[in-house]
């Protein structure tokens, strides 16, 4: 597994640990602090410096969000590749494997499942929360074009025929997408109906809508 750390400037070294720790979504007792600035003050406060460290995570850390995942992986039984990353707040694991179907199930179910168990383990052991979101060989971005591809399919149905159309029940990753696919849509609207993993979106027309109630649920 390669190397995870954060190189961070603040202005007290202190500072500087705390930021690459919220960045690595980690606790102190999970990575170890090189110091390669202790900065400087300057004259008159002209010509400072900040400190600078690189926070590390530790190799043999398994609290991790990706020491996690290893695990589960490794339990699986199946050769795999992760790469780790940080954006919009979220920590985002890659896993590149030949065998991407046994890892992400029927429509998604098995890569969701372990997305959440991963999301649980490690927030519940991290001081700071963050999203894990967990991908294989890019099959999100590939479900997410194929449910924005159906969304827009059936709101065109739903407007020819002026009835609603009920879609398949779905995860909430899923229901989410449709959701936002059609949200900015001046003739439909959405919105889920049913419990658990029977919950589906429905999609109406704004007129027949208005004329219902409870259809304010996004969920």
């Amino acid at each position: 597994m390669a190397e995870q750390y954060v190189e961070q400037e603040g202005k007290t070294i202190e500072e500087a640990v705390e930021l690459a720790m919220q960045k690595l979504g980690v606790s102190r007792d999970q990575v170890k602090i090189t110091v390669l600035s202790e900065g400087t003050k300057g004259l008159f406060g002209l010509g400072s410096k900040p400190c600078k460290v690189r926070v590390t995570i530790k190799d043999d850390n398994s609290a991790t969000p990706e020491g996690i995942l290893k695990a589960i992986l490794d339990e699986i039984g199946i050769d795999y590749e992760i790469k780790s990353s940080i954006s919009d707040g979220n920590i985002h694991l890659s896993v590149k494997t030949p065998n991407p179907g046994l890892l992400i199930g029927k429509r998604g179910m098995t890569l969701n499942s372990i997305q959440y168990l991963v999301n649980c383990m490690a927030n519940k052991t991290s001081l700071v929360k963050r999203r894990i979101i967990i991908d294989a060989e890019q099959y999100r971005e590939r479900r997410e074009e194929s449910l924005v591809s159906l969304a827009k399919r059936l709101a065109s149905k739903v407007k020819a025929t002026k009835q609603e159309i009920v879609v398949e029940p779905m995860s909430p990753q899923d229901r989410r997408i449709i959701h936002l696919a059609l949200q900015n849509d001046d003739e439909v609207v959405t919105f889920s109906r049913g419990e658990g993993s029977m919950r589906s979106v429905v999609i109406t027309t704004k007129e027949r809508a208005s004329k219902e109630a409870n259809i304010d649920d996004k969920d």
